[in-house]
């Protein structure tokens, strides 16, 4: 199981550029990671976010479907989340970060996975207040 988090902040979502592998590099993600044997998904997405944004989150909904990913190993599940006391996302592990209004979602490369994501984000981005 893969978690990500759709991290919200001002009607606007937090994209991040892979750094690695080759063949996704520079292509954008939700952050996130696999669950561990005798995690909950929602500690696991808390986990990865301080892992690689350096950021404390509070897990809200889910976002879209679960979706299958391209080795088919694995599901992919991606929640809102917000940011907690005020942190500010460093990328430890990613080349870049955009905040993404509505607007803009397209304006980047997603990674296969995260596609559909993005399709059931936009209405939720554009009921966020700004």
């Amino acid at each position: 199981m893969i978690v990500g988090a759709a991290i919200i902040a001002g009607g606007r979502v937090l994209a991040c550029a892979r750094s690695a592998p080759p063949e996704v590099a520079g292509m954008y993600e939700f952050p996130g990671g696999k669950v561990e044997p005798g995690e909950s998904e929602v500690a696991a997405l808390a986990r990865e976010c301080a892992e690689e944004l350096a950021v404390r989150v509070e897990i809200g909904q889910r976002v879209g479907r679960d979706v299958r990913m391209a080795h088919g190993r694995s599901v992919l599940k991606v929640y809102t989340a917000r940011l907690l006391h005020g942190d500010e996302p460093t990328a430890l592990e990613h080349s870049a970060m955009r905040w993404l209004s509505a607007a803009e979602l397209d304006t980047v490369t997603w990674l296969p996975a995260d596609a559909p994501i993005v399709a059931a984000l936009r209405p939720l981005l554009l009921a966020t207040p700004t």
